[in-house]
């Protein structure tokens, strides 16, 4: 049991922080590839380095896909894979869970750091 616990806590970490939300977010519905710099506009606030890292991360855990565009100009672009297209209903609801509750939970942690006495 306890090694089921860790293999999901283990890919639950791989897809649950926000670098990966918002880089899987940044996909529309037609789920076509995007090119490295444009994935950073959509993303934004993130570093080119950070950025690279996280698609490494993703391509090795095949969720994304590499692809590399050789023509007149050399060009990188990353697709969703059909593993990474699973992901969609569950970030989905996430998201449209975090926007309903958001407010709620602010207002939460107010009233919680205006009254709450730890020592």
């Amino acid at each position: 049991m306890e090694d089921e616990i860790d293999l999901v806590q283990r890919t639950l970490e791989k897809v649950t922080n926000k670098w990966t939300i918002r880089i899987l977010c940044a996909y529309s519905e037609d789920q076509s590839p995007i090119r490295f710099n444009e994935l950073k506009r959509q993303v934004g606030g993130i570093t080119q380095k950070v950025l690279s890292q996280h698609l490494r991360r993703l391509v090795r855990s095949g969720l994304l896909e590499r692809r590399v565009q050789t023509g007149g100009v050399l060009a990188v672009e990353y697709a969703v894979t059909p593993l990474g297209q699973t992901l969609r209903e569950p970030l989905s609801v996430w998201y449209d869970w975090a926007q309903a509750n958001a407010e709620a939970i602010d207002r939460c942690e107010a009233d919680f750091d205006r009254t709450a006495s730890f020592s």
